[in-house]
């Protein structure tokens, strides 16, 4: 995915502005700020959610304006509550999605439920499911329609220890073995340290700065203070000088 010069400003003047971003195949980035800094906004745009004031969404290489259908068509998301029927089972919620492909084998279904670790409840009523269930739920329905791009927005959010580890397990299979891009959101910085590849900071509904976990790592700096010198404004200098 690529994005440039995205702009969408609400009537009470909050929004985002100058948001310019590559995803490449593969790699996992992350959106990191604090509540209101303007990343579900981000999200909401590039997935046509909300009408933006000016900018370019190219998604595997078609214009979001342009061609919205072909564009989005490689795109998997869940942005912020996953959207399930808690009356019907967990097979039942994705055979709901899978007649919304007409070009996908149902038997897709069993693959999605293999990944996320849910085959052994495939016929139990959602709305037994804990919530980190319901999130591997949502991801299997987002990655149903064999995506190049999968959209997050705060998915450990009330997830525990254990839910938490599964999360990152089913990301980590995804990008790797089957080269999905991820684009994350997330105000917990530990979480996001150990899910992403790159992550861009938000502040105010800008980018305030880009940079590699890896590289953070190296320069012997821990990204929470990383994080809170690029959100405070510091010289870069004083981080990168260490």
């Amino acid at each position: 995915m690529e994005v440039k010069d995205l702009h969408k400003k609400y009537r009470n003047g909050r929004g985002i502005g100058n948001i310019n971003f590559d995803i490449y195949p593969g790699e996992v980035v992350g959106l990191l700020g604090p509540n209101g800094s303007g990343k579900t906004t981000i999200m909401k745009s590039i997935t046509g959610l909300v009408r933006i004031d000016k900018g370019t969404v190219r998604i595997c290489g078609h214009d979001l304006s342009e061609n919205f259908e072909k564009a989005i068509r490689g795109v998997g998301c869940l942005i912020e509550t996953p959207s399930v029927i808690g009356n019907m089972s967990c097979y039942d919620n994705l055979k709901l999605i899978s007649r919304f492909y007409n070009d996908i084998d149902p038997e897709r279904i069993d693959v999605v439920l293999q990944i996320t670790g849910l085959e052994k409840y495939r016929k139990d009523k959602v709305r037994n499911f804990s919530l980190g269930m319901k999130q591997r739920l949502a991801i299997a329905m987002a990655i149903y329609q064999n995506p190049k791009l999968v959209i997050l927005d705060e998915p450990a959010n009330g997830l525990d220890i254990e839910g938490s580890k599964e999360l990152r397990r089913i990301i980590s299979e995804l990008s790797k073995e089957f080269m999905i891009s991820f684009l994350i959101s997330s105000h917990l910085i530990h979480e996001i340290e150990m899910l992403c590849d790159k992550i861009l900071i938000i502040k105010d509904g800008s980018i305030v700065d880009t940079c590699i976990v890896q590289d953070v790592k190296d320069i012997g700096v821990s990204l929470e203070d990383y994080f809170i010198d690029r959100v405070n404004g510091a010289n870069k200098k004083s981080i990168d000088s260490i």
